[in-house]
């Protein structure tokens, strides 16, 4: 899927590697912050104790947590850029996304992060510059949005949980000390 420079080394971020084939100029910052979580995500929890994954340091969100939140929101923001209403199985990984899931592993949680950013950047492919200024509604309540709108928060919602995470992370391995 991803047709990036090849004369960048792994350590450049996204912004600076050129387009991503395929996606529409108007998505590539949106495109480049989705690799650029998904890299930063794997990096971050490569050496985090598994038995950490679930703890919330001072109440705050767990690692876990965080990372199935954007899973969830890069899922609804989709839906609803596609104009249409989310599905009862969202609503149920939405109520769940705060709960502990033992069946799951640091390493299953970056794969579906990873699954998801791909369905998103599929998705950005086959949209046209017309479509991403089309009028969304978000919610129950029907809250306005564009396309555009919706994908950009779905990256930059995706960055900020990343960065709350890598506090987590730190905080929680420098307790372990």
């Amino acid at each position: 899927m991803l047709d990036l420079d090849p004369i960048h080394d792994d350590n450049t971020e996204f912004w600076l590697r050129g387009s991503v084939k395929g996606v529409p100029p108007l998505l590539q910052p949106a495109a480049h912050a989705l690799l650029q979580s998904d890299k930063e995500l794997k990096v971050y929890t490569k050496t985090l104790p598994a038995n950490l994954l679930w703890e919330k340091p001072e109440g705050r969100a767990s690692v876990g947590f965080h990372i199935k939140h954007i899973i969830g929101v890069l899922d609804r923001m989709m839906t609803y850029a596609k104009g249409k209403a989310l599905t009862e199985e969202q609503f149920k990984y939405l109520k769940r996304e705060g709960e502990k899931d033992d069946s799951l592993s640091i390493d299953d949680l970056c794969k579906l992060f990873s699954g998801q950013v791909e369905k998103m950047l599929q998705y950005f492919e086959g949209i046209s510059e017309e479509e991403l200024k089309e009028t969304r509604t978000v919610g129950r309540k029907k809250l306005p949005s564009t396309v555009l709108g919706l994908l950009f928060h779905a990256a930059e919602h995706s960055q900020r949980h990343v960065g709350q995470l890598l506090v987590t992370v730190s905080w929680l391995k420098s307790l372990q000390k």
